[in-house]
C-alpha cells in the first residue's frame, strides 16, 4: 500500500503496487486501486543501482521532520537498542508521533507528543496485556534532549508498572 485516506483503506480505498527486483531492474506493477476512482498508473521500471541510491538518499533526508517526528524517531532508536522491553518479557510494537488533529476542538485534543506501544508476552492460555505511554513533547527543547528525557522515564522502572494498560 503506497497511499491511504485519512480514515481507513477499508472505508475509502487505497492504492497498492507490487515492487520486485528482476536482475538489474526494479519493477513496480500489479497496481490496484480500491477507492471510488479505479484508475491506476502504468508500470514503472528503474535501474536497480539508481533505485538503491535513491532509497539511501531518501532514508537519510530528515528535512521533512517536524520536532515531534524527530523526538519519536530518536526515542525509537534508543528504546530499540536498549533491550529494555525484552528484559521485562515485553515487545516494543510502535513509537509514533502524536499531532494535533484537524477539526477536533482544542478542549478535546491531546498536546503533541509521542505514543509508545508495547505488549507483554504471555504464556499459553494467558491473555496478552497491551500498554501505552502517552508522552508529551515540550516546545523549544532540543529533540535529542527530549528523546533522552523520555527514554530515561521509561527505562527507570518495569514498563508494565509505569505505562497505561490499554487492554489485556
Amino acid at each position: 500500500m503506497i497511499t491511504a485516506p485519512t480514515c481507513t483503506p477499508g472505508c475509502c480505498g487505497a492504492l497498492y503496487v507490487t515492487v520486485r527486483r528482476e536482475g538489474e531492474r526494479v519493477v513496480w506493477d500489479g497496481w490496484e486501486n480500491t477507492g471510488d476512482i479505479t484508475a491506476v498508473p502504468m508500470d514503472f521500471h528503474f535501474d536497480a543501482g539508481q533505485y538503491d541510491a535513491e532509497l539511501r538518499r531518501a532514508a537519510a533526508d530528515r528535512g521533512w521532520e517536524e520536532p515531534v517526528d524527530t523526538v519519536a524517531r530518536l526515542l525509537a532508536e534508543i528504546l530499540t537498542g536498549s533491550g529494555w522491553f525484552e528484559r521485562w518479557g515485553c515487545v516494543l510494537t510502535d513509537v509514533s508521533p502524536r499531532r494535533e488533529e484537524l477539526g477536533v476542538p482544542e478542549e478535546l485534543m491531546d498536546p503533541e507528543g509521542v505514543d509508545v506501544d508495547f505488549h507483554h508476552v504471555s504464556g499459553t492460555g494467558e491473555r496478552q496485556a497491551f500498554y501505552r505511554y502517552e508522552l508529551y513533547v515540550l516546545p523549544g527543547l532540543p529533540a535529542e534532549e527530549q528523546a533522552r528525557r523520555l527514554a530515561d522515564h521509561i527505562l527507570a522502572d518495569d514498563p508494565r508498572r509505569t505505562a497505561e494498560v490499554r487492554y489485556g
